[in-house]
């Protein structure tokens, strides 16, 4: 039988490629599944390709071939023809939010909003089917490109709702805008102190503009009722759908709540969760995080996100130096270094690894030396979330720290619209300098942070590459030398986030032992030309062995 065939070559393969220990035997019933009929990348530098893949009904890769007969019975083997596409190791976002994800999906989604007269024409289209004093709320602009050159006010939503409240956050979730209505209900419209770590923007009588940031958001939040247990379960399943349609095959689910590890695993027990989630919960998630509780084999609980600052964007960063465009600020600690001290020692003592929100210089700093301070080991894999600015003599010291950075390219081809404006051309040296990272020895996670952007596999790959905006423009303070090669970025989306989560022995490349997760794009990632990249398509998605998505081919 052919299939003896194919065991006994595994088995060699098995032998030659890995350890041993690593490896999964077949299960005794089910298929065994091969891959073929396009061009496979594994995400080594030896065999950089191979012509098929097989996977055993474990889910586990079995080994990889050259040219294979397709004489089988279909009893016995299950020929999966990829016609002539491209196979890549399983992309994994790095950082997201699934929840986000599914939201953005379910509700408002302000995504693409062009200015400011745009976005009251979608309010005031969407107040038409909502009851008197009922909240609108919605999520995803960014002032960025709009011709008015500023962030909207509650005066621009006070023309067309002046009895609604209305609340809308911008894309980085670090600030929002509310109109009038929403400011007095929150009982912030004519309070003057900010909390620790936020600000709300006030006129020269010390009425609230409109515009929230961070800590200070959680009153004006507070209006919008919560979601149920259904909703949020509905959300994390609709943003689970969203991304393997997409190709990623796995997300690290950022700032997940508590109740999110009970609902995720329901939700694969019930056989809905068709996508592999890494969370990092908030402080309140600590104790399962400790306990690695609700795991399976898909979820898995062992990190916690903490924020030491806010965003570039919303002048939240913390920056050693004031901001260019606004200099009495320097932006928010969120974060002091007492409590990053006492939670570091609390994570390390019971095994949590932490996610650290850092953007700003200063931020990033202070987690570095706060690292080297207490002496850590790089065999935490502890991260640094964004890692957007760095002052130039800070790259080596994160790069040889054990610190991970965890960076988004999709941020720079954004934020340098506005970045020069807030930093100034000079400090833009040490800004998403992932070339000089890599060349200094850092392990980088690659991700997008959606639903601050877009979330998509081909536009992270391509601003990696590109260093350039979707339409391919560059301009003063871009630095091109930080592009990657595509080696490089596809190591940002499949070997980092492996690492990232201690699954690098079972994640990141297609060889034998390893999980069977895969990509399946219209064109090679590797040799088109840059601007393509943006108009490959995914069109089959595989996360352990199984198909959880496919396009119509």
């Amino acid at each position: 039988m052919r299939l003896i065939a194919i065991a006994a070559f595994a088995i060699a393969a098995l032998t030659a490629c890995t350890d041993p220990a690593l490896a999964a035997p077949p299960a005794p019933e089910g298929k065994i599944r091969v891959f073929t009929g396009g061009t496979i990348y594994t995400g080594l530098a030896d065999p950089a390709t191979v012509e098929a893949v097989i996977v055993g009904p474990d889910g586990r890769i079995i080994g990889t071939a050259p040219p294979l007969s397709r004489d089988w019975s279909e009893d016995e083997v299950e020929i999966i023809d990829l016609a002539g596409a491209v196979m890549f190791p399983g992309f994994t976002d790095a950082h997201a939010h699934l929840q986000g994800i599914g939201e953005r999906e379910l509700t408002l989604n302000l995504e693409g909003t062009a200015s400011i007269d745009e976005l009251v024409t979608r309010i005031e289209a969407e107040l038409q089917a909502l009851a008197p004093g009922a909240i609108l709320f919605g999520r995803g602009w960014i002032e960025t490109g709009w011709p008015e050159g500023r962030m909207p006010s509650a005066a621009d939503l006070d023309a067309v709702s002046p009895d609604n409240p209305v609340i809308l956050v911008r894309s980085d979730g670090h600030a929002l805008v509310a109109n009038t209505a929403a400011l007095k209900a929150a009982e912030i419209y004519d309070v003057a102190a900010d909390p620790p770590g936020g600000r709300t923007e006030r006129d020269e009588n010390f009425k609230a503009t409109g515009i929230v940031i961070d800590e200070a958001m959680y009153p004006v939040l507070s209006l919008v009722q919560d979601p149920s247990y259904e909703q949020i379960q509905q959300a994390l399943e609709t943003g689970a759908n969203t991304y393997v349609a997409r190709g990623w095959t796995g997300i690290h689910n950022m700032s997940a709540l508590r109740d999110h590890a009970r609902l995720l695993k329901a939700l694969d027990d019930e056989g809905r969760l068709r996508l592999r989630v890494y969370n990092a919960f908030d402080t309140r998630g600590f104790d399962i995080a400790k306990r690695r509780e609700f795991e399976t084999a898909r979820i898995t609980n062992r990190a916690v996100k903490i924020y030491i600052d806010g965003a570039l964007g919303s002048r939240g960063a913390l920056l050693i130096e004031p901001y260019s465009d606004r200099p009495e600020t320097s932006g928010l600690e969120i974060l002091d270094s007492g409590n990053l001290h006492n939670l570091m020692m609390d994570a390390e003592e019971d095994g949590v690894q932490l996610a650290i929100h850092a953007i700003g210089d200063l931020a990033n700093r202070r987690v570095i030396e706060k690292f080297e301070e207490l002496d850590y080991s790089a065999d935490l894999r502890w991260r640094i979330e964004h890692a957007q600015l760095l002052h130039p003599d800070d790259i080596a010291r994160l790069a040889t720290s054990g610190l991970i950075p965890s960076m988004q390219p999709s941020h720079a081809i954004g934020d340098l619209h506005f970045a020069p404006a807030r930093v100034g051309i000079d400090r833009l040296r040490g800004a998403y300098a992932w070339a000089s990272l890599l060349k200094a020895g850092a392990m980088i996670a690659g991700g997008s942070d959606a639903p601050v952007e877009v979330g998509s596999p081909t536009i992270e790959f391509y601003a990696a590459v590109a260093r350039k905006d979707l339409t391919g423009f560059s301009g003063e303070g871009w630095h091109p030398e930080e592009a990657l090669t595509r080696q490089q970025a596809l190591a940002l989306f499949t070997t980092g986030p492996a690492y990232a989560a201690f699954q690098e022995n079972d994640l990141g490349t297609i060889e034998a032992g390893k999980i069977a997760d895969f990509t399946v794009f219209d064109a090679d990632l590797m040799t088109i030309p840059e601007q393509q990249i943006l108009k490959a398509r995914p069109l089959m998605t595989v996360v352990g062995g199984e198909v959880v998505w496919q396009a119509e081919w």
